[in-house]
């Protein structure tokens, strides 16, 4: 063993002996200022991890001008419709969506133990609180209600195009409203906005359905009661799983063959008109459809809905008329989605209840689909003034110029340091300011400034720009 291990041992001297020379030779070579790989990777070995946690989103200047621009259209829509606007905490009670969708719900949900004990969680929807704010206001709560909300929400799921573990989501719900009228408003408005952004009929459809419907067909189909949510998570999946699949799954829940040849055949009628009124109507199903499919149309969105029995909406608190908004050419899941709610209030504990109709309408697919379309073009930043000094000993005069323009409402930068003229110029240009202010010492001795417009075209002197008295600027 001792005769082997020597010459071992000399090699491998002899071998980190020859990687000291060639590390000082590279080194000798490595052009001045110039930093190698391994230096640099040490060099960041204290840099942060610059991208967002997984599932989540930055929302850098360029970033958010598109989604204000959004947002902007979202607001401008609810405020044409008569809506109000309301907030409530990110953090919620956990207890607030266990009991409305049941144990699983928790799988999705960012949840934790405050300090206190107390079990909380990031909200994953809206319409909880929404209906503890409502709860809250009692009596004092003028009915019909039409509130809107632009939440942050958070569901800990699987991450794909359109799908994150945040998003922004436009709710609209109207609270109080018996009749088909509040589904007409909420499903127009949705309609609106996408006109707004610049979407057309051709772009996007709104399936549309009554749970009424299915709720009649497992009826006559002899499906217990107890298992009319589970089937509408199944069957929620109809335009997402094979036939089969869903055949499967409908097994699985115990429904024989003949039940669910019934539940697939009422599922793939294509026209409220193909079903039997005698059958279908007996809790208003149709009849309310037909109204709501008349009203659209008279207000002018009749081209933009159609009739999908197989839309039900997985969530189980939905009662009566659902709908979905989708990319006509399939690429997209779903735009945004809703329907009625009768029962949720009752849920909660009130002891009246409480009629309600809602949506819910994400940020992420929309923008996937605008910039599909190139209908979200990159926003540019725009100021109307930036001021320039000519000197720092300008700087206090230009500030009482700056103060000005701020109070006349116009958005007005300064130059923060002191820069070449060129330079001043150039940044005036990069940040979209439509004027340039200069601050001279002769121009200010008789109260005036020099204006040069920097969004119209050069005619000969206009390039030195306008002088301008102080008060009328």
């Amino acid at each position: 063993m001792a005769s082997t291990a020597s010459p071992n041992a000399a090699l491998i001297a002899e071998i980190n002996e020859l990687k000291i020379q060639l590390a000082a030779k590279e080194a000798q070579l490595q052009p001045e200022g110039v930093v190698s790989k391994k230096s640099k990777k040490k060099s960041q070995a204290n840099m942060i991890e610059t991208e967002p946690v997984q599932g989540c989103r930055d929302f850098p200047p360029e970033e958010m001008r598109m989604r204000n621009y959004l947002f902007g259209v979202f607001r401008e829509t609810a405020r044409r419709f008569g809506f109000e606007e309301y907030d409530a905490p990110v953090l919620e009670s956990e207890e607030l969506y266990i009991r409305k969708a049941g144990e699983e719900i928790t799988e999705q949900m960012f949840n934790f133990v405050t300090k206190g004990g107390h079990r909380v969680t990031l909200r994953p929807e809206m319409t909880p609180s929404l209906v503890r704010l409502q709860l809250a206001k009692g009596r004092s709560l003028l009915l019909p209600a039409k509130w809107y909300s632009l939440p942050q929400c958070w569901r800990y799921e699987t991450i794909s195009r359109g799908r994150r573990r945040e998003h922004y989501q436009w709710n609209m719900d109207i609270v109080g409203v018996k009749g088909v009228a509040a589904e007409v408003e909420l499903v127009c408005a949705a309609c609106a906005a996408m006109e707004a952004l610049g979407l057309t009929a051709a772009d996007i459809g709104v399936k549309v359905n009554s749970r009424k419907l299915l709720q009649c067909a497992l009826l006559g189909a002899g499906v217990p009661d107890h298992l009319f949510a589970p089937v509408c998570v199944v069957v929620d999946k109809m335009d997402k799983l094979p036939e089969e699949e869903i055949r499967c799954e409908l097994r699985d829940l115990g429904l024989d063959g003949q039940q669910i040849d019934d539940i697939i055949h009422t599922l793939q009628l294509k026209s409220i008109d193909d079903f039997d009124k005698a059958t279908y109507d007996k809790n208003g199903a149709l009849s309310e459809l037909a109204d709501f499919f008349a009203q659209v149309k008279t207000y002018g969105y009749g081209d933009w809905i159609t009739f999908d029995a197989s839309v039900v909406r997985g969530l189980a608190y939905y009662t009566g008329i659902v709908f979905e908004a989708f990319d006509r050419s399939g690429e997209f899941r779903a735009i945004c989605g809703g329907g009625r709610y009768d029962n949720l209030f009752s849920l909660y504990g009130s002891p009246q209840p409480v009629t309600c109709a809602g949506f819910g309408f994400g940020d992420c697919v929309i923008v996937e689909l605008l910039k599909k379309k190139r209908l979200l073009e990159p926003l540019p930043h725009k100021v109307d003034d930036v001021v320039i000094p000519f000197s720092e000993d300008m700087r206090g005069y230009a500030l009482g110029v700056l103060k000005k323009l701020r109070e006349q409402g116009r958005s007005a930068d300064i130059i923060l340091d002191s820069k070449k003229m060129a330079q001043a110029f150039s940044y005036a240009d990069r940040i979209g300011a439509d004027r340039a202010v200069l601050i001279a010492p002769d121009e200010t001795k008789d109260g005036m400034v020099r204006v040069k417009m920097l969004r119209e075209a050069k005619d000969g002197d206009s390039d030195r720009g306008t002088l301008v008295r102080l008060e009328d600027l």
